[in-house]
């Protein structure tokens, strides 16, 4: 994906109002260079933080979070290479394979995440790429879930042609397909798929009226001009995702990274403030990582614009902190769950 030269970041203070490049992104005016997004990275931390507070007020309201809940519909086996994945059938991490869940069993969870403040369910299944009956019995998912009012979300893998507008029919609102990292990092943590594979199943989801949920994964070993590179790849996407999750490595035994070194819990930070500024409109979602961050950080990320986290005690395959965890953080933040808004 091709970036224009360098926009010049400058220093002031104080400074009421976000700078000419940030209004320019977004009216959608100009697209952001790595340059320019390393540079913001390289933000002294509390301008960093004011710039991206000053983006977020703009479009949120900065007290309220989005509460999703991500519900595994089938787990592992997955042919996939993926460095991070548990669900990777060759690595030995413990995830047992399972079959697609009965429409049944995902309308308990659902109604359960209901019950407990969810205002989006997103079902994730381990798939490379779906096949045909895969899709209609994932269909047959979102209906199920969609009929309880909440709003629904699948993260499958590959898409064919076809395959989004299927969901888009049965009521899918949103698909996630992460980006994962820079596309020059990219090849050091997959091999079974490469990144214009990601970009065209965007493309399909855009294509068929679905919202897009992307985002990608950070401490994987990445530079920091990388992880720049990786929100460059997102905040130039046409239009830029209205959903970003932002994950922090979770590092699991049997896998490839389950001994990569820890990301500085403030470069994390960094990225979801860098996430805001490029992406004003986006729900910016805190998400794998959560259980290993504390308090203070995930304070610190709703401070830089992280407006959406991933609620209940389990992501997919991984620990997450509990719901009444999550609600008495807020609670002592003088924060509170919110349902999204219309677009």
């Amino acid at each position: 994906m091709s970036h224009v030269a360098e926009q010049t970041i400058t220093l002031h203070r104080p400074r009421p109002q976000a700078s000419q490049t940030e209004q320019a992104a977004q009216a959608g005016e100009q697209r952001w260079s790595v340059d320019a997004i390393e540079a913001l990275f390289n933000l002294p931390f509390p301008e960093l933080m004011h710039r991206a507070q000053t983006v977020h007020r703009e479009n949120f309201d900065p007290t309220r979070v989005e509460f999703a809940t991500l519900l595994s519909v089938k787990t592992g086996g997955c042919a996939e290479d993926c460095g991070y994945c548990p669900q990777a059938a060759r690595y030995d991490t413990g995830v047992e394979a399972s079959k697609l869940m009965e429409p049944a069993e995902v309308l308990a969870a659902a109604q359960r995440a209901q019950a407990a403040g969810a205002t989006r369910f997103c079902m994730g299944a381990a798939w490379r790429s779906p096949k045909d009956r895969d899709i209609e019995k994932v269909a047959d998912l979102v209906r199920t879930v969609k009929a309880l009012g909440l709003e629904t979300c699948a993260t499958l893998g590959m898409l064919e042609d076809g395959h989004a507008q299927t969901l888009q029919s049965a009521g899918l609102d949103y698909y996630n397909h992460n980006l994962d990292s820079a596309p020059d990092f990219y090849g050091d943590i997959i091999t079974t798929r490469d990144y214009q594979d990601r970009l065209d199943t965007l493309a399909r989801v855009r294509s068929a009226g679905v919202k897009v949920c992307c985002g990608g994964i950070v401490g994987m070993g990445e530079t920091r001009r990388q992880r720049a590179g990786l929100v460059a790849e997102l905040a130039n996407l046409t239009p830029y995702p209205e959903s970003v999750p932002i994950n922090n490595l979770v590092k699991v035994e049997g896998t490839p990274l389950a001994n990569q070194a820890d990301l500085d819990p403030f470069e994390f930070v960094r990225t979801i403030a860098v996430a805001r500024i490029t992406m004003p409109t986006a729900r910016v979602r805190l998400s794998a990582g959560r259980q290993q961050m504390g308090d203070g950080v995930q304070a610190l990320c709703f401070l830089a614009g992280a407006n959406s986290i991933f609620y209940g005690d389990k992501l997919l395959t991984t620990g997450n902190p509990d719901t009444e965890a999550d609600v008495k953080l807020l609670e002592r933040l003088g924060m509170s769950r919110s349902a999204p808004e219309v677009r």
